[in-house]
Order: C-alpha cells, then sequence, then structure tokens
C-alpha cells in the first residue's frame, strides 16, 4: 500500500535551499550565489531579480521557481502589485514625458513576463486585484507603442479562455462527487438486486487502460503547480502566526487523490464480488493486464492505484483465489512500484517514460502520468 510522504521538510519558509554544501560564496545585489546557483537572498532581493528592465530578463527557470515559491512568503496580488511598482519607479513610467525608446526595449519584456505568468498560475488572476494590476502596467506603457494595446488584449483574451477551462473543470468535479455521494447513499439504504461485473462492461484490458488513461489526463490538466506547494504548508497548532495561503483550496489536487482511492476500491470490490474463486481469479488476472498495459502507456498513477487496490487485506488474504492466478506478471509490476530506496524502480521507470516521451512520434507515445501514492481513505464502489 502507498504511504503519505512526509513533505514538511520539502519546503522550509526561512530558505530556499536549506541543505547548503560548504563552497565558495559569491554575494551580487544582495543575491548569494554558490557555484554559480542562486541559494538564498531577502524577498526585495529575489523580488528584483525576477524584474525585467531594458538589457535584462530573468531566466525561465527562476521566473517559475520564484513565482511558485513567494507564495509561501507573499501573496500573488502583493508580489504584483510590488513588481509593478519597481517597474513603475525604475523606468519612470510616472513621468509626464516617457522616454518611447527606453519603454520600447522594456516594453516586451514585461509583457513576456506576465504571459508566463498568466500562462503558468492562471488560478492567481482569479483575482480582481491581479488583473487590475496588470492593466494598469500595460495602460502605462501602451502609449509609446500601439501594438502592446493588441498584445493586451490577447494576453487577456487567453487568460480568461483558460480560467473558464479550469472553471468548467471544477464544476465537473462538484458533479461528479455529489453524484457518487448520492449513488454510495442509495447503495447503503438499498443495495441493488443485480450488480454488474466489470468483465461485463468492459473485457479488453488495453481498452479499460486506454480510459482510464483519458480520466487521468483530464484530471490532471486542471491542478495547478501551486496546489502542490499550498498542499505543502502545515500550519503548527501551537504557532499563533497564520501562515498565507492557509485559506486556499487545493480542490483538484484533492479531486485527484479521490479519484486514486475510488479506483483502488473498485478493484477491490471487483474481486471480492464473484463468489467463486474461479471467476475472483479471472478478474484479478484481468487488473493485473489492466495494470501492464497502464505501464506500457505510461500510466504510472492508474498502475500505482490498481496495485494498491489488490495489496488491500479483502483481497491479499483470499489464498486460495490467488493460488489459481498467474501471479507472475503481477509481481513484476509490484516489483516497479515497491517503495524500496524511495521508489527506485518507480523512478527510473518514470525517467525512461519522460525520454520515450520526448523522442515520440505520435500522442499515443508522449503519455505519462504520474503516481499520486496516497492511500485510500473513502470507500467506493461505483464508477
Amino acid at each position: 500500500m502507498p504511504q503519505t510522504l512526509s513533505s514538511t521538510s520539502m519546503f522550509t519558509p526561512c530558505s530556499f535551499s536549506p541543505h547548503l554544501h560548504t563552497s565558495k560564496e559569491d554575494e551580487q545585489g544582495g543575491l548569494i550565489f554558490q557555484d554559480g546557483n542562486l541559494t538564498s537572498a531577502s524577498l526585495d532581493a529575489l523580488i528584483q531579480h525576477l524584474i525585467p528592465t531594458t538589457d535584462y530578463y530573468p531566466e525561465k527557470a527562476y521566473i517559475f521557481t520564484f513565482l511558485l515559491s513567494s507564495r509561501l512568503f507573499i501573496e500573488p496580488h502583493e508580489l504584483l502589485s510590488r513588481v509593478c511598482h519597481k517597474c513603475i519607479e525604475q523606468q519612470r513610467l510616472d513621468d509626464p514625458v516617457l522616454d518611447k525608446a527606453r519603454i520600447r526595449k522594456f516594453g516586451p519584456k514585461i509583457l513576456q513576463l506576465l504571459t508566463e505568468w498568466t500562462e503558468t498560475f492562471p488560478y492567481d488572476f482569479q483575482e480582481e486585484r491581479m488583473i487590475g494590476h496588470l492593466k494598469d502596467m500595460i495602460h502605462r506603457i501602451a502609449p509609446c507603442d500601439e501594438a502592446y494595446w493588441k498584445k493586451m488584449n490577447q494576453l487577456l483574451q487567453t487568460l480568461n479562455q483558460k480560467l473558464a477551462t479550469l472553471s468548467h473543470g471544477q464544476e465537473g468535479i462538484v458533479k461528479i462527487n455529489a453524484a457518487v455521494s448520492d449513488k454510495l447513499v442509495a447503495f447503503k439504504s438499498k443495495p441493488p438486486s443485480i450488480q454488474r461485473e466489470i468483465l461485463s462492461v468492459c473485457s479488453d484490458p488495453y481498452t479499460l487502460a486506454q480510459q482510464l488513461t483519458h480520466v487521468e489526463l483530464e484530471r490532471l490538466s486542471h491542478i495547478g503547480p501551486e496546489e502542490f506547494v499550498q498542499a505543502f504548508v502545515h500550519k503548527d497548532p501551537l504557532d499563533g502566526t497564520k501562515p498565507c495561503f492557509s485559506d486556499q483550496k487545493t480542490s483538484n489536487l484533492e479531486a485527484y487523490v479521490k479519484w486514486f482511492n475510488r479506483l483502488c476500491y473498485l478493484v477491490a470490490t471487483e474481486i471480492c464480488m464473484p463468489a467463486k474463486k474461479k471467476q475472483r481469479a479471472q478478474v484479478i488476472e484481468f487488473f493485473i493486464d489492466v495494470a501492464r498495459e497502464c505501464f506500457n502507456i505510461g500510466n504510472f498513477n492508474s498502475l500505482m492505484a490498481i496495485i494498491s487496490g489488490m495489496n488491500m487485506s479483502p483481497v491479499s488474504r483470499l489464498k486460495k483465489t490467488w493460488s489459481k492466478v498467474k501471479t507472475a506478471k503481477f509481481f513484476i509490476l509490484e516489483h516497479q512500484m515497491d517503495p524500496t530506496g524511495n521508489f527506485y524502480n518507480y523512478r527510473t521507470a518514470l525517467r525512461g517514460a519522460a525520454h520515450r516521451s520526448l523522442t515520440a512520434h505520435s500522442n499515443r507515445e508522449k503519455v505519462g502520468v504520474t503516481t499520486s501514492r496516497v492511500p485510500p481513505n473513502q470507500w467506493c464502489a461505483s464508477y
């Protein structure tokens, strides 16, 4: 059974890199570099390092890393406000007469930064304050080049489309959760006289693996990277201070965890439903084949859920049933998900899948869905 990893030590608000090697350090403008890598700095220095100028633009990796981790210290709307304020001061955007030559060099860079922000963390711009800061900045540079108006409209249009898609996905998750709850209540109050077995619904392992992968990708597409950081922020009950984003939701990530749990229990339920050992063994072998197809596709999350379902005690204790199962393929798959060495075998397989994705010639070869590695915590036998 996969376990939830303790992640309080993965992100520490006091430093970006808590495990530093003893080597030569170099300080530039309040930024401390170690072997050429930025290791620590004050928040003001890090914000300044994010801001483009006429002859400087931050590295893409730094933009992503800082926008992601900064929310542990400062809320996005406050960060964008400070970025805009510094830009206005440094580029003299409040002057009655703007230096058009300088603004034409600075304008494309600040637009690129705002575009990267909206594309990578669109949820940040659900707040009106964020949109207000964005529009204000573009309005200040637009008089120097009419093309900036067009770029702003394109940026806002793309952002609105993405937010609409994400909102639609969240609404779908709410409807699915409500439907599952209703079915569970109905099942408990009045169990159906005839329960359809999964082999009567889909008897082809490859087809089921494909459908599981479609579900995984659809749910995964709604999860923003910031949700993982926000999930790692735990409030110390002895600490009276309120951490940033303590009231933020991680609904998409939570929905993905629930999907993993439902799949675990679906597998266990389907195996335990048949009354005869021979039929149970057939269902086990079917799910082993489905898990193998998931592995071949690169759908590691469904693979882990299926293996977890077959390792649950109601299934693993069926000794006579397992004696009728050809378990060689199952042991191979279980070996791939072995937690030994911090899931060394799994991480090796994931790197291989990522490499194949980079060299793939078709969309079918590009799939790679990673595992959430969480224990089931919710019973659900509907699918």
